[in-house]
């Protein structure tokens, strides 16, 4: 079973732009990998230029001979690059309220990664200790 989550940045007018994402939502899992691999806002906006994903990994850049039949080793894997599904672009949110459909948010805010849960937020580093 899927544990879900949007990723998103939000953006200089207050607004979140987010993507979906399937597999291990949690924080110990996309939260720990977005805290060590996508820490500038260049990588986040990135990760999120392909669109919604199946499963978050360290590298988004899709190497060479990578799908979603032949995944290549902590490579991301979107739905529409990967799997030849229509694109799905990131969505704008005007809040975090509107964002939160799935069991977590993550949003890269002033250089910093956020967690909304059930209407807490925190940042990752609390989440991944709440988690554990």
């Amino acid at each position: 079973m899927g544990t879900r989550s949007r990723i998103g940045i939000k953006q200089e007018d207050g607004k979140i732009k987010s993507v979906y994402c399937h597999w291990d939502g949690y924080p110990s899992n996309n939260g720990k990998i977005l805290l060590e691999n996508y820490i500038t806002k260049e990588q986040v906006e990135e990760l999120l230029s392909h669109g919604d994903m199946s499963s978050l990994y360290k590298n988004c850049n899709g190497a060479d001979g990578h799908t979603y039949d032949k995944p290549v080793k902590d490579q991301t894997i979107y739905y529409h690059r990967d799997r030849g599904e229509t694109l799905n672009s990131a969505v704008i949110h005007d809040t975090p309220d509107d964002a939160n459909q799935e069991e977590y948010l993550y949003v890269f805010e002033t250089d910093k990664w956020i967690v909304h849960e059930g209407g807490s937020r925190m940042t990752i580093q609390e989440a991944i200790e709440k988690d554990s």
